[in-house]
């Protein structure tokens, strides 16, 4: 069978950057250096220029994977926007609040390679999963300056619009039986100190401390069985929030726990997708 047919080009040519530096930072104690690196989805578009996303994966701070949600990140990149899963150190190699600046680092990045990228340098959102879902939160929180550390200081790192997924919130107020098991826990690693007995600097690290009025538009999801980081942490951001007077909404996905298969349906996705044009277009 042979068949001749006519294709209207309505959408461009999307390519995959992988392994892609942003920033170098000291590794083995100090004493190298090692790249930061992110995943790139980008159109070939010079007619344009497009939002960009920046995912956050998750993993207790201990451990990440820049490439493991590509496939999702895709469907996101195709709907009209740029996507960059960007890397940060976990509590093992550098503490509180080393990942943070490293995910700003990032953003300026992408501000300052915008042409290459076909980026809107005013046009940006940030989502992330668990420990990327805190990060995601104090990114578009948090814009003190001691947080812009390396290259590209001269582009700002703010967010205009932020989507967590199940995030701490509060790492000061997750309950332990003992102050000796508190020490050993995620939180109490990524902070470098004992949350429970550091209640105070604990609580100075987590989005609830730096929600102002002028806080970009949140969606938070989480789902109400979470079982690694409890329902109430989404709660408690999101009526600090509203109490504020920010946009904001929580979706809570009933009976799911913790990374459970709800979030990554189609249909959450459309709603991620609507969210961020809604914010962003």
């Amino acid at each position: 069978m042979r068949e001749t047919i006519s294709v209207k080009v309505t959408e461009p040519q999307f390519c995959v950057v992988s392994d892609l530096a942003f920033a170098q930072v000291d590794a083995w104690y100090g004493h190298t250096r090692r790249d930061l690196k992110m995943d790139l989805i980008y159109p070939e578009d010079n007619s344009k220029y497009y939002p960009c996303i920046v995912w956050i994966c998750g993993g207790a701070w201990l451990t990440m994977d820049r490439s493991a949600h590509l496939v999702y990140l895709s469907e996101l990149a195709r709907s009209g926007f740029v996507v960059a899963s960007v890397e940060y150190r976990t509590s093992n190699e550098a503490k509180y609040p080393a990942a943070l600046t490293d995910v700003k680092a990032a953003i300026r990045y992408l501000r300052a390679h915008s042409e290459r990228y076909r980026i809107d340098v005013d046009r940006f959102g940030v989502m992330g999963e668990s420990a990327g879902g805190y990060l995601a939160s104090m990114t578009a929180l948090a814009n003190d300056k001691e947080f812009d550390v390396g290259d590209y200081t001269e582009y700002s790192s703010k967010v205009q619009a932020a989507c967590p997924w199940y995030p701490p919130t509060d790492i000061s107020g997750f309950p332990y039986p003992s102050v000796e098991a508190a020490a050993a826990s995620m939180e109490s690693l990524f902070l470098g100190k004992n949350v429970a007995v550091n209640k105070e600097e604990a609580i100075a690290a987590c989005p609830v401390s730096y929600v102002t009025k002028d806080a970009p538009p949140f969606m938070i999801i989480h789902g109400t069985n979470d079982n690694t980081v409890p329902f109430n942490q989404g709660e408690l951001l999101y009526d600090i929030l509203e109490k504020a007077g920010c946009d904001v909404k929580l979706i809570a996905i009933e009976g799911a726990d913790h990374a459970d298969m709800q979030f990554f349906q189609k249909e959450l996705w459309e709603r991620i997708i609507t969210f961020f044009h809604e914010k962003l277009d």
